[in-house]
């Protein structure tokens, strides 16, 4: 039986266009450790790097990109539209394209449904909302500057209400969504799978500290593996059809993460990871000047 590669394993995007299984997350990475970490996770085999423009660190991933000595066309890069820019939305691309050192990326997501004011991070926009970003957002495809178009932090109201606007002609190609076994969200998963969007799993770590780490299912499936809890997580979520993005700057965990070929879950495995009764959210809504939760993912 041939080796199974989960490291070079990719999604199919409804445009054609393949993403790949394994990406490397930097949401909260550091500006100093960025670069590195960046080139690093290259070095050793990722094709795929995920960062927004709310993040601050643009600049240090397309540095990172630039050492890493590998052909830009290579590497699949994925940046996002800040909560503030709903009204800027060809200028908030050009902004992460100057940061990044790129003329295009291979997937822009807007990263909250909330078109929030610069003036007042607390109110959003009377006059605008997802609908009208994302109406902005399609013409971004005619451009060149982006491959794939979607949408981040979406429920299923929200993507009723998107999908079902008459100016919606293109359809977002991904929602990248919070998804661990303590936030599996089967039915929004379910729900985008029917209408054709992709699945890109983010703190699918859990995040620092994660009570999930304690977790005595997880941590026995990881032991009598001889894989890391890590290892698991990201299985649990490539074999159910997501794209996983672990965030790391150190060098022996970037490495570790990516270290996931030869073996997958079975489904007895993968179904008591389902079955995790705790439940929490790393990114909750409560910050956001709009409710964009609404327990409707499950």
């Amino acid at each position: 039986m041939a080796e199974i590669k989960n490291t070079s394993k990719t999604f199919t995007l409804y445009s054609g266009d393949k993403i790949p299984a394994i990406g490397l997350g930097t949401w909260q990475s550091p500006n100093d450790a960025t670069a590195k970490a960046v080139k690093h996770a290259i070095s050793v085999g990722y094709r795929y790097i995920d960062t927004a423009l709310a993040y601050g660190n643009e600049s240090e991933v397309g540095e990172g990109i630039r050492a890493s000595g590998v052909p830009r066309e290579q590497i699949w890069v994925t940046t996002k539209l800040d909560n503030t820019w709903h009204k800027r939305v060809a200028e908030g691309l050009d902004t992460s394209l100057k940061n990044l050192g790129l003329d295009y990326v291979d997937l822009y997501l807007m990263h909250w449904p909330s078109s929030t004011r610069p003036d007042d991070l607390k109110k959003h926009y009377d006059d605008w909302n997802f609908i009208d970003t994302w109406r902005e957002m399609q013409k971004l495809l005619g451009t060149g500057k982006v491959r794939n178009i979607g949408v981040s932090n979406f429920a299923i109201t929200n993507l009723e209400k998107l999908l079902n606007d008459p100016s919606c002609k293109i359809k977002p190609a991904v929602n990248q969504i919070e998804l661990h076994p303590n936030n599996p969200s089967p039915k929004l998963v379910a729900y985008c799978k029917e209408k054709g969007i992709h699945c890109t799993g983010y703190s699918c770590l859990g995040s620092t500290n994660s009570p999930l780490y304690k977790d005595q299912t997880l941590q026995s499936i990881a032991k009598a593996r001889g894989k890391t809890p890590q290892q698991v997580l990201l299985l649990w979520g490539i074999q159910q059809g997501w794209d996983v993005i672990p965030k790391s700057v150190t060098p022996e965990r970037i490495e570790s993460n990516f270290d996931i070929d030869g073996w997958e879950l079975t489904e007895e495995e993968i179904n008591k990871l389902n079955s995790l009764p705790d439940r929490f959210k790393v990114c909750k809504d409560d910050w956001l000047p709009v409710k964009v939760f609404f327990g409707d993912d499950e």
